[in-house]
């Protein structure tokens, strides 16, 4: 089968192309190289020479005809990502993912004979909170929102129920009700239903992968949509205080990249996940701090902590349940520390704290 990944020089796009040619599969990249995701600019040394790149914007129709040519199956990973710079780049961020993924989907429906297989990259961001249960009155599947302004004013930093009573989280399942609270997050709530939609009508098998908190190597610590542990970690390789928000008690589920390419592939060339949105996570918490804990053993610089304080209505608690992906194989905090100690060597960014704040 020869797949072609849009975005496939980034991040996760070239773990899933090594995955890829190691099944026997061929694979076309098709990529912009942005600068704020690749410093360096050129094809990526990491990108596997068998690796056929083709470089441009998703919006230009003609490129993304070319890159069509040939091809059994489309990854979509192509997209302008980060929640806070989503939020003052509104313009930038709706033309890349919601116009790029128009002009791919027309595409490929123009080749529907052809094609076998759209996969599209979803996030958890699109649940907004995370989902609860009301410990006093056993109720579960809670979707509350945003906790408001004037509790986080208050230093008040659990979601409580309309009594009064503290929720406790519970992993998210598909079916937790979207509320997207970015720019990005509805971005991304708009490439999968557009997928899965275009997919239906035209007889495309389509598949939507809601990635939640991927880390791991070749992740730049400058790029604004990089997780916790990298940006605490950009920030003490500049020998700069991490700062926490809130309590440091906020969770969220952290999977290896070669995961998330794993189930990739399997989406690719199985057929229990077709037309469904599926959570890819490893259903198990761990605290937000934890990107301080893993970065400070993994790193020579040693720095504290800064005061807590609050942040703009951020998600407390996210997790993922399991749903027909395959459970994950690797833990984070070993796979973490390796990853770490590679990034430290060659990306000290300093342009993180618009983006990542």
């Amino acid at each position: 089968m020869k797949v072609l990944i849009t975005g496939g020089a980034g991040f996760i796009g070239s773990h899933l192309a090594d995955r890829l040619l190691a099944d026997g599969h061929e694979v076309r990249a098709f990529d912009n190289l942005d600068p704020q995701v690749h410093l360096q600019g050129g094809r990526p040394e990491y990108l596997d020479p068998e690796v056929e790149l083709q470089t441009g914007d998703v919006r230009d129709r003609g490129a993304v005809r070319r890159a069509l040519e040939g091809v059994d199956a489309v990854v979509h990973f192509a997209a302008a990502v980060g929640v806070g710079q989503s939020m003052y780049e509104i313009e930038r961020y709706t033309s890349i993912n919601a116009i790029g993924a128009a002009i791919v989907l027309e595409e490929a429906v123009e080749r529907r004979d052809a094609i076998r297989k759209l996969l599209v990259a979803s996030s958890m961001s699109i649940y907004g909170e995370g989902q609860y249960r009301n410990p006093r009155t056993g109720e579960s599947g809670l979707a509350p929102w945003l906790r408001p302004e004037s509790q986080l004013a208050a230093r008040e930093w659990e979601l409580l129920a309309d009594d009064g009573t503290p929720l406790e989280p519970e992993p998210t399942a598909e079916t937790k009700p979207l509320r997207p609270t970015s720019i990005y997050a509805i971005n991304k709530r708009d490439h999968e239903e557009m997928f899965l939609t275009v997919g239906a009508a035209y007889g495309l098998p389509a598949v939507a992968l809601r990635f939640f908190n991927v880390y791991g190597e070749r992740q730049a610590l400058s790029n604004p949509y990089t997780g916790v542990a990298a940006i605490f970690s950009s920030r003490l390789l500049n020998d700069r205080a991490p700062l926490v928000f809130e309590d440091g008690r906020q969770t969220r589920d952290f999977i290896d990249v070669r995961d998330i390419a794993r189930c990739c592939a399997l989406a690719l060339t199985e057929h229990g996940a077709d037309e469904h949105a599926l959570n890819v996570g490893t259903g198990s918490i761990a605290p937000a701090t934890s990107g301080i804990a893993t970065p400070t053993r993994a790193l020579p610089q040693s720095c504290s902590a800064s005061a807590p304080r609050s942040r703009s209505r951020p998600a407390c608690r996210t997790c993922s349940r399991g749903s027909r992906a395959r459970r994950p194989r690797i833990r984070w905090t070993r796979r973490a520390r390796r990853w770490l100690r590679a990034a430290s060597r060659v990306d000290r960014s300093q342009r993180l704290d618009r983006q990542h704040e």
